[in-house]
């Protein structure tokens, strides 16, 4: 079983990636659960979100404590320690940012996917919602899941302007990715 771990803001889209990346999991005949936590709703609070992605049903609905992905939508929590608790050694880390990794910022981590989201959401969608982005991210740095079928999902979520707009997103984090391994 594949635990990821989204950290973001209010208005970034941690649910909805979560969400979008379950049901890409299910077209590809796998099985993925999905689910928030958060406080107070409103826009730039800390949210979590979580993801379980396995070939068998998935019964467990806890928060995920020992995660083997962290994804992270809003590049200043990076620096935050609270972030990288519990990654398993092999970890990987999909991260939104203008710049680069200096160093590797926790020693269970062995892979990086970085992309500057923000800005391809800002000149695709208008929005600086990076989550669909950061799910191409996610397919190009492990392979855990199909591009195509990330693509397919987001039919379920968007339509119209904001479907192809949220598809070319998912398709230029897959293409734009600096895979960075330690």
């Amino acid at each position: 079983m594949f635990e990821i771990r989204f950290h973001g803001r209010g208005g970034q889209g941690a649910v909805v990636a979560s969400r979008v990346l379950a049901n890409a999991f299910v077209r590809e005949g796998r099985f993925g659960a999905a689910f928030p936590m958060f406080g107070f709703e409103r826009r730039g609070v800390p949210v979590t979100a979580y993801g379980r992605y396995d070939d068998k049903p998935i019964l467990e609905k806890t928060q995920i404590y020992e995660p083997h992905c962290l994804i992270v939508l809003d590049p200043s929590q990076r620096e935050k320690a609270n972030v990288y608790e519990g990654l398993r050694e092999g970890g990987v880390l999909i991260l939104n940012s203008p710049k680069g990794l200096a160093a590797r910022p926790h020693e269970n981590l062995e892979k990086a996917g970085l992309v500057n989201a923000d800005r391809i959401a800002m000149e695709e969608i208008g929005l600086a919602a990076p989550n669909i982005c950061m799910l191409g991210v996610l397919a190009a740095t492990t392979g855990w899941v199909r591009l195509e079928s990330i693509l397919a999902g987001l039919e379920d979520y968007f339509q119209g302007k904001n479907l192809e707009g949220n598809r070319r997103c998912a398709e230029r984090g897959f293409k734009e990715t600096n895979i960075l391994r330690f």
